[in-house]
């Protein structure tokens, strides 16, 4: 009986941490991609903040699409904060190891950010659909109660989401095999790491993933159709500035929803290349939403050119710059 129950513990000796693989093909390439991604890091921080700091501090984008898209950058800033730190001190370490309560932490996150970011996508659709077909309605129907609820919204979708994605996860039991082959614990492939028959799981997470995805994108595509439609048979001059905001809407949507679909609902793609797609959707889209919208949106250029005058001229950057130098030298 004794000899049983050690046996028994012998074969349950439970993963307590996880390897992330990353890309450790080649050591020589880890100081250079270190480099690489802390730039891109730096540069989704700087142009998401900056599009905040922009809408906040001029009082003509206090509107319900300046305040949708403030709160888009806030969440890129949460997609590409959850994993990329992580990933880029991996960079400097032979060793890339991570705690499973650290896992489910990532998990975690990654849902809730990205499910958020889909919904939210969906309320600036919203947003644009109210200001475009029914302009004179526009102020009633875009309260300040209702902005804040196209807000909040998001975050209750994104945490049902993925409370109800952890829940396949966490009471999963995991005695063999560690290495994610990723740079962050993404859920279909930690769940092929449990020691246990995770079909039907694995079925349910795609089915979950899946269904927030094709809805959320079905219901962008109803409503930029109907949107594109009423653009199309309005005057060019009235319509002029409604098309670039579209534009850019509409890249956006394609580049975040195009990785996403693709992960979740063709599950049969390559580890390789589910990789490609998480470093796209984690890091590149964040950094391009800014460059998207600064891009084609003129109001928000005129505000950041206002907003760079008045810094320059008050002389804010030389002032901190010196009590920097200052403190340093103290």
């Amino acid at each position: 009986k004794f000899l049983s129950k050690s046996m028994n513990e012998t074969n349950h000796s439970w993963v307590t941490e996880f390897v992330l693989l990353g890309f450790s093909g080649s050591q020589e390439l880890q100081p250079f991609l270190f480099f690489i991604f802390s730039l891109l890091y730096l540069a989704i921080l700087l142009g998401n903040f900056l599009i905040i700091l922009t809408v906040t501090s001029d009082s003509r984008l206090h509107t319900p699409m300046y305040f949708l898209l403030a709160n888009l950058s806030f969440i890129d800033i949460c997609v590409a904060s959850f994993a990329t730190p992580k990933m880029i001190a991996d960079f400097l370490v032979e060793c890339k190891t991570t705690s499973l309560e650290a896992c489910l932490a990532q998990i975690f996150s990654v849902h809730l950010f990205a499910g958020g970011e889909m919904v939210i996508l969906v309320s600036m659709a919203y947003d644009h659909y109210v200001a475009i077909c029914k302009p004179l309605h526009y102020t009633t129907i875009m309260s300040r109660r209702v902005c804040i609820t196209l807000v909040l919204i998001p975050w209750g979708v994104g945490l049902i989401h993925t409370t109800s994605q952890l829940a396949f996860t966490v009471n999963l039991p995991f005695c063999g095999p560690n290495q994610v082959d990723s740079f962050f614990c993404d859920l279909p492939l930690v769940t092929k790491l449990a020691c246990t028959d995770t079909y039907v799981i694995s079925l349910l997470i795609v089915a979950d993933s899946g269904f927030l995805s094709l809805s959320s994108f079905l219901l962008l595509v109803v409503s930029y159709t109907v949107i594109l439609i009423t653009v199309r048979n309005r005057s060019s001059a009235s319509m002029a500035k409604a098309r670039s905001t579209l534009t850019a809407h509409i890249t956006v949507v394609t580049l975040f929803f195009g990785p996403c679909i693709f992960i979740y609902v063709w599950p049969f793609s390559g580890y390789s290349v589910d990789k490609v797609l998480a470093v796209f959707y984690t890091i590149f889209t964040p950094i391009l939403n800014p460059v998207i919208y600064t891009l084609r949106t003129k109001e928000v250029k005129a505000a950041m050119a206002k907003l760079k005058s008045r810094y320059l001229k008050s002389g804010w950057v030389s002032a901190v710059i010196r009590n920097v130098l200052f403190l340093e030298m103290k």
